[in-house]
């Protein structure tokens, strides 16, 4: 799926949003870095049309995401823990889900065996916990399994690492590469080294503005290291400047 984003703004009081031109190529991998607060989140938020830009528009394969209805039904995500229903067992979670996809309980099940090894907290066809009683990290293994569960042409992850033991990072990692290549993704982290190996591009953000977006490549995780270290040391000072 083809997103574009032009004159793209959101305004909050004291903070705006402002990418110009952005484009992400079928297949691509898109990572987003940047502090808290720089606008990695909103514009996630714009992407899947949970809220309104104040000008401009997002576009997927053309389509205006304000207005069209066809890209939802190709799209899995999980932002957090909002995106849950708490009520539910992770089982019963991941066939409703199913259901808004089309997806028959047949084709439901055979396609959670994938991720047998990822969800492990309980056998999956077997969870009996709801998920508002899950840890952390298994309320986001739930939540990461049912938006790879379609089998979508556009994944959005919002800190998709986050609380997840280090054996399930890894799985995750090689879950999203698994994709790289046939499915968009957009994935937001402030894990430079896990964000880097799962994407084709970095776009970082600062004031709501992406000051870079370059291709991966073998150094790009220590140039990341670099400029965000880079941004917390003092500035030395000059005769001039004393």
């Amino acid at each position: 799926m083809r997103l574009t984003a032009n004159a793209l703004t959101k305004r909050y009081d004291e903070f705006e949003l402002s990418i110009p031109d952005l484009t992400v190529e079928p297949g691509t991998a898109l990572g987003l870095v940047g502090n808290n607060g720089a606008g990695k989140t909103t514009f996630l938020r714009l992407v899947l049309d949970l809220i309104r830009a104040d000008d401009g528009q997002v576009r997927l394969d053309g389509d205006d995401v304000a207005s069209a209805f066809d890209w939802k039904t190709r799209t899995g995500s999980y932002l957090g823990p909002s995106f849950l229903i708490d009520f539910l067992t992770p089982d019963e979670y991941w066939h409703f889900v199913g259901q808004t996809y089309d997806l028959s309980e047949a084709e439901v099940d055979e396609r959670l065996t994938q991720f047998a090894d990822f969800y492990v907290d309980e056998p999956i066809g077997e969870t009996t916990k709801y998920i508002r009683d899950l840890s952390t990290g298994n309320k986001n293994k739930a939540g990461l399994v049912a938006a790879l569960l379609p089998a979508p042409d556009l994944l959005v992850f919002d800190e998709p690492f986050a609380s997840l033991d280090p054996r399930s990072q890894i799985q995750l990692k090689e879950l999203l590469q698994a994709r790289r290549g046939d499915t968009t993704m957009l994935v937001s982290s402030h894990d430079l080294g896990h964000v880097t190996d799962v994407s084709d591009r970095i776009a970082i953000l600062e004031g709501g503005e992406i000051v870079r977006d370059e291709p991966t490549d073998p150094d790009t995780l220590e140039d990341l290291t670099t400029y965000f270290a880079e941004a917390i040391r003092p500035k030395e000072t000059t005769p001039a400047d004393a």
